[in-house]
């Protein structure tokens, strides 16, 4: 059984997950991925070698676990957490623990082995994020989950220990770190300002223009002011939303079609790099004990947001040590190079 221990000194909670280190991958450097789908589990036809599906979007007249899905959703082989069971939270000395319950789901994206999210058509994707957005909502029924994050791993480089088009739902009983940290800056400012931060740096960013990648009626892909790593994206809806799980259908059309062009532009830019997406959306205010206090304001002052951030340099010794990051691409230049790419139509499929 998993379980999170807290760190009093930095402040974080950390997993510590003996299933995890059952992969047989894992302590390899770097991690071998399949070439071919004959072996990948993830691939249509194979569907015995994966647990149990827990959701799929199906053609008409297929069977569950068998062929004929478009997106299927199963529990990770190897998860970070486990469903069953209670917290059971407790003090041990000067520290903190509890048991490692969460949920952990790997949404399986396509039924090809070959195919990248980036070359996926728009409205596949709509399914894979209408996936997304099925299982959230599934999964904030659960009063022990404070937070559900929804993330990719693309390539090697990026985590991905399969090259099958997938991404991961992982619910965890305490609120991230940095999700928190987030969370706190937008009601300390809504608390001085009345407004959402989010909705502020949007406007001056579509102001300004120069980090701006590409919009559409309702989201905007750009370059944050202080990016990390070189060519970071940020994807935000226009219209302030807390909520990812509140998107309208015409929502998430668009919200599916920019997505495509971003990761379109990542992988014939830069040459297909690792990438990871992580969704920031509200946490689960069903999850108790539920601190009223702190989630007065959410709907007026947090802003769901899709942070893409590409592989192309590594974290080393001075940003382990400070916390800073060196990024060695201006924000401006990222955004200058990407949106200058004339490449893109709606449905184009890239080989």
């Amino acid at each position: 059984m998993p379980e999170l221990r807290h760190d009093p000194i930095q402040k974080r909670w950390v997993i510590i997950s003996v299933e995890r280190g059952k992969r047989p991958r894992d302590f390899q450097l770097p991690p071998e991925v399949e070439k071919s789908g004959e072996s990948c589990p993830f691939c249509e036809g194979h569907e015995d070698r994966t647990p149990p599906e827990i959701f799929a979007i199906r053609k008409k007249g297929s069977s569950p676990n068998g062929p004929g899905w478009e997106v299927r959703v199963i529990p990770n082989k190897f998860p970070a957490l486990m469903i069953e069971g209670d917290l059971e939270r407790k003090g041990m000395g000067v520290y903190d623990r509890m048991r490692g319950i969460g949920a952990h789901e790997v949404v399986i994206e396509t039924p090809s082995h070959n195919l990248s999210m980036a070359d996926m058509s728009v409205e596949h994707i709509v399914k894979v994020l209408d996936t997304y957005r099925l299982r959230w909502l599934d999964l904030k029924n659960d009063e022990r989950f404070k937070y559900i994050l929804i993330f990719k791993n693309h390539g090697a480089a990026a985590g991905a220990s399969l090259s099958h088009s997938h991404s991961q739902i992982i619910a965890t009983p305490i609120t991230p770190k940095i999700v928190a940290i987030e969370l706190e800056s937008a009601k300390e400012h809504f608390m001085h300002k009345n407004r959402c931060l989010f909705c502020d740096i949007l406007d001056y960013e579509m102001e300004k223009y120069e980090r701006i990648i590409v919009s559409n009626n309702n989201f905007v892909a750009y370059a944050p002011y202080a990016s990390r790593f070189p060519f970071e994206i940020n994807i935000m809806p226009k219209r302030h939303n807390h909520n990812f799980a509140e998107l309208t259908q015409e929502e998430l059309l668009d919200f599916a079609e920019i997505l495509k062009d971003i990761l379109l532009r990542i992988k014939i830019g830069l040459r297909n790099p690792p990438f990871n997406f992580v969704l920031h959306t509200v946490p689960n205010v069903k999850a108790k004990p539920r601190r009223s206090f702190y989630w007065d304001t959410i709907e007026w002052d947090f802003h769901w947001h899709l942070e893409i951030i590409p592989r192309l340099t590594k974290i080393a010794g001075f940003e382990w040590g400070t916390g800073f990051y060196i990024n060695p691409t201006p924000p401006e230049d990222a955004a200058k190079f990407l949106r200058d790419l004339s490449f893109y139509s709606k449905d184009v499929i890239v080989e």
